[in-house]
């Protein structure tokens, strides 16, 4: 009796071993599984930018191409005016994102810290904003960006996008959790209120403010809706209207030249993966934190 006590011990342990052992081998196997699916699609971008035409239309597809051809990059670019189309989509996403972010942290700051009447029911319909389809909107905001004239122009691409009802939420959340008592230290030390929101709630919510500014330009440089309703001339088209531009320019060919259409695809969407490479883990913390209060 006394020698099962004293085995029991060690074969549990070796029990609770193995099973630890084989739930790590799952979520890894499963990790990388769900690693393949994501990367894949941008794996089978690259190879078929780089690919012959002859060798793009195989029966076979292959996984690697036989011959690298860098010279379908170039034939975008002198074709096609990309290096226009990245431009407008910089200026643009960019005016986007700082207006964004800075009307975002200053609306977050007066519905979380701010005492006026009417501060509740003012977010309220804030967050019924958030329930409101574009397509909803979208009709009066075009007739009034028509009446003013600002058809083909970045301030008709820009100032409709000034205000996102979802970043004012997530930074009202995270500036929520700040507690009062940094905020009346830096009242003690003279601050106002722009000294607070700079030196105070920026730095302490630093994860949630990059969250948003990344988001911000994820969802400016892939726009593609309202781009193309008002603009019509390629002086003031992005690169997500360029992609369909350039599909559509192929089309009537006898050969569609997919792999210079990937090509541009790839060069389009370079910026953003780039971008989310490096921010991902601000990323992370950013959403985790709006989480929590």
């Amino acid at each position: 009796m006394s020698e099962t006590i004293v085995k029991n011990p060690g074969k549990n342990y070796l029990a609770a071993a193995r099973r630890r052992r084989l739930r790590a081998a799952l979520q890894t196997f499963c990790a990388l599984l769900l690693t393949l699916i994501v990367v894949f699609p941008l794996y089978w971008m690259l190879i078929s930018s780089l690919k012959s035409t002859d060798e793009l239309l195989l029966s076979h597809p292959t996984f690697f191409p036989k011959e690298l051809h860098f010279e379908n990059y170039s034939a975008v670019f002198q074709k096609f005016p990309m290096g226009r189309f990245m431009l407008n989509s910089l200026i643009v996403t960019t005016a986007c994102t700082i207006i964004q972010v800075i009307t975002g942290v200053m609306a977050a700051y007066a519905f979380s810290k701010g005492q006026f009447a009417g501060r509740d029911l003012l977010f309220t319909l804030i967050l019924g904003a958030l329930m409101v389809p574009m397509q909803v909107t979208f009709i009066p905001t075009y007739i009034m960006v028509s009446r003013l004239g600002w058809m083909n122009t970045y301030i008709g691409l820009v100032l409709p996008e000034a205000v996102s009802a979802y970043f004012i939420f997530m930074l009202r959340q995270n500036f929520k959790a700040v507690d009062e008592s940094y905020l009346d230290a830096a009242r003690v030390d003279g601050m106002g209120r722009a000294g607070m929101i700079r030196n105070v709630l920026v730095p302490m919510c630093k994860p949630t403010v990059i969250t948003v500014t990344v988001i911000a330009f994820i969802n400016g440089w892939n726009s593609y809706f309202w781009p193309k309703m008002v603009t019509t001339d390629n002086a003031y088209r992005t690169v997500s209207i360029a992609l369909k531009e350039i599909l559509n320019a192929y089309a009537g060919n006898e050969i569609m030249n997919f792999n210079q259409i990937m090509a541009a695809a790839l060069v389009c969407v370079i910026p953003v993966v780039v971008l989310f490479f490096f921010c991902q883990k601000y990323i992370l913390t950013g959403f985790s934190k709006a989480a929590m209060k």
